[in-house]
This record gives C-alpha cells, structure tokens and sequence, in this order.
C-alpha cells in the first residue's frame, strides 16, 4: 500500500496559506518601518561588499557538495565532485524558486539514485546530509552566543548554556542511532503494517547505510567539519552584507542570528521562508538596539543575493537537458 499523496486541492489550499502568513507578515513589517530609511540602507549597499557575499556563498555550496559526497563515498556511490556540484547547483535553484524547500532534495535524490543503486540510499544520505548540517548549525549558534558578550544576544535565544543543552540533547540522540542502527530498525518495525515486503526492504537498505556510517568514523568527521564550515560560511555571507550596507552588527551577533533564522525556515508555514526570516531579523534586531529597517535591508538583499547566485543553477540545468537530449 502506497502512501497517501495530498489531491491537488489540498496541496493549492496549503500554497495558497503559506502564501497568505508570507504576503500578512511582510505587509505587517513593512507597514510598521519607515520605508524611506529601508530604501535609504538599501541604496548604500557597496558593490564590492556584495560581490565578496556572493564568492562567499559560491564557497559555500563548493563546502555542501563535498560533504554530500564525502557521504555519498562512504556507501561506496562514487560520484564525482563536479556532478554533485552540478546538482547542488540546480537543487539550490529549485530551492529558490519553487514554493517549498524540499524541491532541491528531490532533485539530488534523483541525481544520486541511479549510482546508489537504491532511492531510499539516496534519500537517506540526503536526510543525514541535512541532520549532521542541523547540528553543526546549533553549535554555531552556541558559539556565538557563548563569545557574545551582549546580554541581549543571549537572552534572545535563552542564553548559550540553552543552545549547549540543545546540541547535547542532538548528540545524544544521534549516537545511538549511528551506534546501534538495529535498536532503530525495532522502534520502526510497527510500520511494516503499512506493507510488510516494501517497508522492510526499505528498513533493511537504512541499517545497512548507517552500519557503513558507523564503521567508517573518518566520513562522519569530516562531514560535521563541512556542516560546521558550510554554517560558518553563510555567517561570513551575510557578515560580508552588512559591512556593505555600513550595518554595525558582530560576527558574534550574526553567529546567533544566522542559524536561529535558518531553523525558523524550517517551519512549513511560509513560502520559501519570505516573512518568517524577516521577522525573525527584525525581532533580533530589536533585542541588539538596531532599527528593523536594517534588518529587513540585510535580510531582504541577502534573499536578492542568493537568488542571483541560484539561477547559475537554471543554467546547469538547462545545460544539461541539452546535453541529454543530443
């Protein structure tokens, strides 16, 4: 029995929500700033500032599709650095321009699918890829909050001592997990009631992927350095924005602000993260002493910028649809 897929009623119902919390929310921040002054910050964005951002998120993508590959050979899928970064390149774009952040997933699954030999190997290196880059970004946070020494810093996200206890609670889940993929394997057994033959395969094919994450520590390393490196490098991203909008915030501060920003687009409430990642700058400006006209200038022009960069990836994938096609 195949799962449930949404009728497309349901899924334009869900769209046309995200949309309405995405248009409210940004409707509401603007209302509430003095436009003139965020078009004022916007219009003193330094050219050169803006082209180091977007060498530093080039950087960054070189950084994500290495440690996808760094995982990808620990399932022995031998898969160039070039063609990963080809599809991380389109994925970023899918990302960027379809109205849901799984598309870019879905794009590297298929990319990877064939040479795994299994979709449910590519999927799963995909959703370690994401897990490991989630605690690599907590610890980020906690760094930042703990070199803060503005209180305001801390008291936005309760103090480093929180952060630390979030990045613990992470590791300690995720130990047995990688430790004893068996113990995992008897907690998902119940869902072989769904369909035993298709379910169990798939629970097999994930003790075997994290068995070999397991017995190859050196791979598991790596990639958390490269999830730590990827966070450290999007700070430096959006720390490169604000020098060339002459916005006097730390790269402490920014430490806190990026990841917090990151895990509140998460959420499946908006379209994209337009409206919740303003508001969440805004709300951090706030508790720092800076005015919400500069927060919503890094956040929008650090949007601006990422989309730039991502349409390289429309080009990768126009390339090579030729390509396939001749």
């Amino acid at each position: 029995m195949a799962a449930a897929v949404p009728s497309p009623t349901r899924r334009r119902s869900i769209l046309v929500l995200k949309a309405v919390i995405s248009i409210g929310l940004l409707g509401l921040l603007l209302s509430s700033v003095d436009l003139a002054r965020l078009w004022a910050t916007a219009r003193t964005a330094s050219p050169a500032w803006m082209c180091l951002a977007l060498a530093l998120y080039a950087v960054m993508c070189l950084l994500s599709a290495w440690r996808w590959r760094v995982l990808l050979r620990a399932q022995n899928v031998p898969l160039s650095f070039r063609a990963l970064t080809a599809s991380f390149l389109v994925a970023t774009f899918f990302n960027n321009f379809l109205p849901s952040n799984i598309g870019g997933d879905v794009v590297r699954i298929g990319d990877t699918a064939r040479a795994a030999g299994s979709k449910t190997l590519a999927t799963t290196v995909v959703l370690l890829d994401r897990a490991i880059g989630l605690v690599g970004l907590v610890l980020v946070a906690a760094l930042g909050a703990s070199l803060s020494r503005d209180p305001a810093v801390t008291a936005t996200v309760g103090g480093a001592t929180g952060l630390w206890l979030i990045l613990l609670a992470a590791v300690l889940i995720a130990m047995p997990v990688l430790l004893a993929p068996e113990r995992v394997l008897r907690l998902l057994a119940p869902l072989q009631r769904l369909h035993r033959e298709w379910v169990a395969e798939r629970l097999n094919r994930l003790k075997l992927a994290l068995q070999r994450l397991r017995d190859r520590p050196v791979a598991l390393l790596l990639c958390f350095i490269g999830g730590v490196l990827v966070q450290l490098t999007l700070v430096a991203f959006y720390g490169a924005v604000a020098r060339g909008l002459h916005i006097p915030i730390t790269s402490a501060q920014l430490a806190v602000l990026i990841p917090l920003s990151f895990i509140v687009q998460m959420l499946p409430v908006s379209v994209n993260g337009f409206g919740v990642r303003e508001a969440t700058f805004a709300l951090y400006f706030s508790h720092i002493g800076l005015p919400a006209e500069s927060a919503l200038a890094l956040s929008f022009i650090g949007a601006v910028l990422i989309m730039l960069f991502s349409l390289s990836g429309a080009a990768v994938y126009v390339t090579r649809g030729q390509r396939a096609a001749a």
